[in-house]
């Protein structure tokens, strides 16, 4: 009867422990709408096609960190974003790059991830 109960138990935080990693892997799915994101900070054509590029290349670098283990995951979610915002410095004006960071903050804050 112990025996059963212990494996009850161990099965118990097994699944409590799965359905963790998914909700962590979700929360780090950065996948977006580029049109919204287009018209919300009112990008050229040219531009959104930078955006996009930069943008996929984020949401790669944001699942390796979530696939990571728990102590590689906090230095790999800083690099993705500060990489991404680099990047997209670069390719926005100032009041673009502005929203972008408040858009993304916001993101990250709702998601626990900052």
């Amino acid at each position: 009867m112990v025996m059963a109960m212990l494996s009850m138990s161990m099965t118990s935080f097994a699944e409590n422990d799965n359905v963790a990693n998914v909700n962590n892997v979700e929360s780090y799915d950065m996948t977006i709408n580029m049109r919204k994101l287009a018209v919300a900070l009112d990008m050229t054509f040219d531009q959104m096609e930078s955006v996009e590029d930069i943008h996929r290349t984020f949401c790669a670098e944001m699942m390796l960190a979530a696939h990571a283990n728990k102590d590689e995951r906090a230095q790999l979610l800083d690099k993705a974003i500060n990489k991404d915002l680099r990047y997209m410095r670069y390719v926005l004006d100032k009041d673009q790059y502005r929203k972008y960071l408040m858009l993304l903050n916001t993101t990250l804050h709702n998601r626990g991830l900052k």
